[in-house]
């Protein structure tokens, strides 16, 4: 899960639990947007830990290749 779609958790979750004034027979809106919330959070933590975790292995000592570009020779 991406950080953009665990925000996008939070923002629908927090609509759902406290700004949807309607009720469905048999569903709880306020409880699904506190768990869509909830399942936003977690993947937001899980994608920062697992981010920097990657960032910290990659080699930064190790110089970028030079791009060559080949010309054409001009011959007279």
């Amino acid at each position: 899960m991406t950080l953009g779609a665990s925000i996008a958790l939070i923002v629908i979750g927090a609509i759902l639990a406290f700004a949807v004034d309607f009720q469905v027979a048999g569903v709880d809106i306020q409880v699904i947007g506190y768990i869509l919330m909830l399942g936003g959070l977690v993947g937001a933590i899980l994608t920062v830990a697992l981010s920097s975790r990657r960032d910290r292995y990659v080699e930064r000592d190790v110089p970028a290749r030079e791009r060559y570009v080949e010309r054409d020779r001009d011959v007279y």
